[in-house]
């Protein structure tokens, strides 16, 4: 049994969004603030609304009805979409996904919303359009390479993947520049706290912060390794499928990337993460697979870290962790 009086399923477009209610009633409203305040009329104390995040179209929706004190909840929607595939629905519309959505609400317990601060706004806006860039000079960087392979590669197009490599180079440099000022402002304490593991670097801090919002949005480390995507998937059924485990890649492949990079420094330089490295390379299993722990283990110790607010101690045992 809910504890609301009444659930709302909310499927969100660009232009539209589409609510279907546990009793089966169904309305659309424009994605605008005065779709907004029509939506709204509708609403009873006591009663909860879910939809989907969708990395941006979601987001004024939530905020307006969180700052009217209606509760929110935002919840996966690849969870949703493995409920839908669950329920084996041939049906794809945005009402019945505005509905799917309401049922799984009202068989799952899922979390309250939380307003982003202007502050905590801002740095995921630079965030996201950093990690837009990060993609963008990454696929320039294989380019350029491939130019370079052909041996006698254009001139024109050396020179000009060359200019705008330079280019996304100094606006990821303002970017950077511009999001460790904002958290510095707000949140020093923890952004010291983080790189004083021995590993951990600023960047690696910095994002940690953004991502999680000061590690307010996981209540464990467990969380928090699914969220980013280094938890271990194991294949195994009956007596012949006997996959490999590997890490999930759920989450944020940059910051994945650079709990990696952390590895191999913590590895010679922390000692909780060497003790894990030689343990489970002793055992025989690749040096990937002990890299992969040492990042997950670097994760955890900074979870702990953010929570506790103390400075890092090789020898302190945290609840946290």
């Amino acid at each position: 049994m809910t504890k609301y009086s009444k659930i709302y399923g909310v499927d969100i477009s660009k232009d539209v969004f589409d609510v279907v209610d546990d009793r089966g009633s169904y309305h659309q409203f424009s994605n605008s603030p005065a779709g907004f305040k029509a939506f709204l009329k509708q609403l009873d104390c006591g009663e909860l609304v879910v939809m989907e995040s969708t990395g941006y179209y979601h987001y004024r929706l939530a905020q307006y009805l969180f700052k009217q004190g209606v509760p929110v909840s935002v919840v996966n929607p690849l969870q949703v979409k493995r409920f839908i595939q669950m329920r084996l629905s041939k049906i794809k519309t945005d009402k019945s996904d505005a509905k799917a959505i309401c049922e799984y609400a009202l068989v799952n317990a899922v979390p309250l919303y939380r307003a982003l601060s202007e502050g905590q706004g801002v740095c995921l806006q630079l965030f996201r359009l950093l990690d837009n860039y990060l993609k963008q000079r990454t696929a320039l960087k294989n380019k350029l390479h491939g130019e370079e392979a052909l041996g006698k590669p254009s001139k024109v197009v050396y020179h000009s993947l060359k200019r705008s490599l330079q280019h996304l180079n100094k606006e990821v440099g303002l970017l950077e520049a511009s999001l460790l000022e904002l958290v510095r402002q707000d949140q020093q304490q923890q952004l010291t706290h983080l790189k004083s593991i021995p590993g951990f670097g600023t960047k690696t801090a910095l994002f940690l912060i953004v991502i999680t919002d000061g590690f307010s949005k996981f209540e464990t480390a467990g969380q928090l390794c699914s969220y980013v995507g280094i938890t271990p998937t194991i294949r195994v059924s009956g007596s012949s499928v006997r996959g490999k485990s590997r890490i999930s890649k759920i989450g944020n492949k940059k910051l994945r990337n650079l709990l990696f990079l952390c590895a191999f420094s913590a590895c010679k330089h922390n000692k909780g993460c060497k003790e894990l490295y030689e343990r489970i390379v002793a055992k025989g299993k690749s040096k990937k697979l002990a890299l992969i722990a040492v990042a997950n283990k670097l994760l955890k110790q900074a979870f702990a870290i953010a929570k506790s607010g103390l400075i890092y101690d090789e020898n302190y045992k945290s609840k946290w962790a």
